[in-house]
């Protein structure tokens, strides 16, 4: 063999040493126990409804015009009967009955007070829970020891691990 190549092959030994002593490895434990980690969230959410209600309706506000111009036409009207005491009389019976008659005329088309429904929407806030899984509990054996941690997911049957060989402290 050359000497390069020796030269070579020992550089590449020398290089593969620190791998050759590596403390740290994968290896493989077998799953013992899985637990689900469940919480209760709380989602609160609205619930509406709509009810019929019956709500009095006031009447309208009546107009007077007509009143008016009925009793001036009737009191008109009333003043050319007659004479003397009787003349007043015909004109006061006149103005009434004309202000009657202006009044159902101009309000003849007025709609009546009364009852009538009304949609009114009622909402309220109702809880909604919700289980949710937040992670797993996993209890697993590695050469002849039990170990427990925290995953957030489930494993299966064997869980994959990360080994970390260190010298003991004294």
């Amino acid at each position: 063999m050359k000497l390069q190549s020796k030269l070579i092959a020992s550089a590449l030994c020398l290089g593969a040493l620190p791998f050759a002593q590596a403390a740290d490895f994968e290896d493989f434990g077998r799953v013992v126990r899985v637990t689900p980690q469940v919480e209760q969230i709380n989602r609160p959410r609205q619930e509406c409804r709509t009810e019929y209600v019956q709500v009095q309706q006031p009447a309208p506000q009546r107009s007077v015009g007509g009143a008016i111009i009925g009793g001036l036409i009737g009191g008109l009207a009333g003043n050319q009967v007659g004479g003397g005491t009787g003349r007043s009389v015909a004109t006061a019976a006149g103005a009434i009955a004309g202000a009657v008659t202006g009044d159902r005329i101009d309000n003849a088309n007025q709609p009546q007070g009364g009852v009538a429904e009304q949609a009114v929407k009622q909402c309220r806030t109702v809880d909604h829970w919700e289980s949710r899984t937040s992670g797993y509990e996993v209890t697993y054996d590695y050469r002849g020891h039990t170990y427990t941690s925290q995953m957030s997911y489930d494993p299966g049957e064997r869980v994959r691990l990360h080994v970390n060989l260190e010298p003991a402290q004294r």
